[in-house]
């Protein structure tokens, strides 16, 4: 989708498009919506975008790469930023009721732009959230099963078209803007009905030196792709890609048949191949490359304050034997585009989203996955 199309009569348009991690870069900066930064602004921060596969790939590389070290766990997980106020302040009664046993589940935000800008002459920083600072570009509920054993990742569209807490009914992205992430989880509980147990965001600028520090990871593209726009071209078969070509490779949309749907399944296979050349390229196994790793996840990681350091190292120790083909992912299923109210949106397909949600919800996403294998939404072994 055109992002002119995203933000015409957007409520919450005014926010700056040319920091959207996904975002096409010359598309957006001709949009021309929203102030212009301050003279000299992009050279007092750093520019803070994101990436929503960081975490899975920390509980991964903790739990199979320091067991044995805690005191290493610990000063790693100490590098993770805390983010407060993460959750909704409701009553019990007015969020979903969380089933015993069923396994935890993350909702992983990643921003257009991060409000955690070190101020001038110094690297502190502040809170991951500020009003109408950023709008969430990628959402995905992580779902790690009770037995540690497999984990579910299901993306939903940041365009998807629902209803708001206290705002009524707009694009899904608009909640982190308007509420941050408390009022993010309280729109994702109310879609699903699933309790959200925590929450990270997801800080983008340490992707290059996160790919980098594995030695860079292999993708295929089944069929080469021509040059669209200001797209680059790609030719079919296996590459290897550093950071940078990575990069364009995650944040493409044109050129592919369905757009943003598409383009988080390149999401998705990136991260399946990075967390592949983690386990297998040795870096587990060195001090150096494992310490370079670690810390990469450190700088880009943020979760709530109710995740402490013990907490994080006990969710990694569990979760040690898990490998590469215990990790699905899949979008949330589509329901179509749709132009509401101005604004290119997409549905959900509401019907069969509701057997998702309950599989999730009760912890039986195995069951869920083996009965939708062949299904269009789950990533399949060859991605456009």
């Amino acid at each position: 989708m055109d992002s002119k199309d995203d933000t015409q009569h957007d409520p919450v348009a005014e926010q700056p498009a040319h920091l959207s991690l996904f975002d096409d870069r010359s598309a957006a900066e001709s949009d021309g919506s929203g102030p212009a930064e301050p003279a000299g602004a992009g050279r007092r921060r750093r520019t803070r975008r994101v990436l929503l596969w960081a975490l899975v790939a920390l509980l991964v590389v903790l739990g199979s790469g320091v067991g044995a070290l805690y005191w290493t766990a610990n000063h790693y997980a100490s590098s993770v930023q805390r983010i407060p106020n993460a959750f909704p302040t409701l009553p019990e009664s007015a969020q979903p009721q969380a089933v015993p046993h069923s396994g935890m589940t993350f909702l992983l935000v990643g921003l257009d732009a991060r409000s955690d800008v070190p101020t001038t002459g110094s690297e502190a920083k502040g809170p991951a959230w500020k009003e109408g600072a950023a709008r969430s570009d990628t959402m995905m509920l992580m779902h790690i099963a009770a037995d540690r054993r497999s984990v579910s990742v299901v993306s939903i569209a940041r365009d998807t078209w629902v209803d708001i807490p206290g705002h009524g009914q707009a694009k899904i992205n608009a909640a982190y803007s308007w509420g941050g992430p408390a009022l993010m989880v309280q729109t994702v509980q109310n879609l699903t009905d699933i309790r959200i147990d925590h929450v990270a965001v997801i800080d983008w600028d340490g992707f290059r030196s996160l790919t980098d520090a594995v030695g860079g990871v292999d993708i295929t593209i089944p069929k080469t792709i021509e040059a669209v726009g200001g797209a680059r071209h790609w030719d079919a078969g296996t590459q290897h890609m550093d950071g940078d070509t990575a990069l364009q490779y995650v944040r493409e949309r044109h050129g592919l048949p369905n757009g943003d749907l598409d383009r988080t399944k390149r999401q998705q296979n990136f991260l399946r191949a990075l967390m592949k050349q983690t386990m297998n390229s040795g870096t587990l196994s060195s001090p150096t490359r494992l310490g370079g790793l670690l810390q990469s996840v450190g700088d880009v990681v943020s979760v709530d304050d109710k995740l402490s350091n013990s907490d994080l190292y006990d969710l990694a120790w569990s979760m040690r034997s898990l490998r590469v083909g215990d990790v699905s992912f899949m979008n949330a299923p589509f329901g179509g585009f749709a132009t509401i109210d101005g604004q290119s949106a997409v549905k959900l397909d509401r019907q069969a989203a509701a057997p998702l949600w309950e599989a999730m919800r009760n912890d039986r996403m195995s069951e869920y996955l083996a009965a939708h294998r062949t299904s269009g939404d789950v990533l399949g072994d060859s991605v456009r």
